[in-house]
C-alpha cells in the first residue's frame, strides 16, 4: 500500500526494474538454480527478469485498477524518466519536434504472462500464468512502427545511442 501512495503521490518519480535475465537453469554455476546458492547467500544471482512484463503489470495493477492515473502512468514510465537522463523534451513527451517513440495500449485486452510469449532472454518468468488487463499491441520508434501484436516488424539499425543532457526532473 505505501509503495502504491509513493508511485500516486509522487514519492517516486520513476518505475523501473532491476532485470537480471539470468537463466532459471544455467550452466554449472550461473543460474538461479545454483545448489551452492542454499550454502552462501554470495551465490544466490541477484533480481529476476522483468523488463519486458514491467509496463504491462504496472498498467494492470495500477491504471486497471485505479490505483494510479494513466497520465501518472505516463510520467513514470516515459515523462519522468527522459527528464531524469536529460532528453527531455525530445523523448517522453508528444509534441511538434519530439521523436514520437509511442506505444498503443489495448487497455481492454486480457492477457496471462506466459514465458512463452516473452523475448527477454531469460528462460523463465516469475509472473508465468499471471492474468493481467491491459496490453501494449503497437511500439512506435521516431514515428516508425517497430513491433505490433507481440512481434518485431522493425530493424535494428532503427535504434541508435543518444548522449544523456543535463538531469532535472
Amino acid at each position: 500500500a505505501a509503495i502504491w501512495e509513493g508511485l500516486r503521490d509522487g514519492t517516486f518519480d520513476i518505475f523501473s526494474s532491476d532485470h537480471a535475465p539470468f537463466m532459471f537453469e544455467g550452466p554449472a554455476d550461473t543460474g538461479k538454480n545454483n545448489p551452492r546458492a542454499r550454502t552462501h547467500f554470495k551465490w544466490v544471482p541477484n533480481g529476476i527478469p522483468g523488463v519486458e512484463t514491467r509496463l504491462p503489470i504496472l498498467f494492470s495493477e495500477g491504471v486497471s485498477k485505479g490505483r494510479i492515473s494513466l497520465e501518472r502512468f505516463v510520467a513514470l514510465t516515459a515523462t519522468n524518466p527522459a527528464k531524469l537522463y536529460g532528453l527531455y523534451p525530445r523523448k517522453g513527451s508528444i509534441a511538434v519536434g519530439a521523436d514520437a517513440d509511442i506505444v498503443l495500449w489495448d487497455p481492454e485486452r486480457v492477457a496471462t504472462i506466459s514465458q512463452a510469449r516473452l523475448h527477454h532472454g531469460a528462460d523463465y518468468t516469475p509472473y508465468e500464468g499471471m492474468e493481467i488487463k491491459g496490453w501494449p499491441v503497437q511500439t512506435f520508434l521516431r514515428g516508425r512502427c517497430i513491433a505490433r501484436e507481440g512481434r518485431v516488424v522493425g530493424s535494428k539499425d532503427w535504434g541508435g545511442h543518444l548522449r544523456r543532457g543535463p538531469a532535472g526532473l
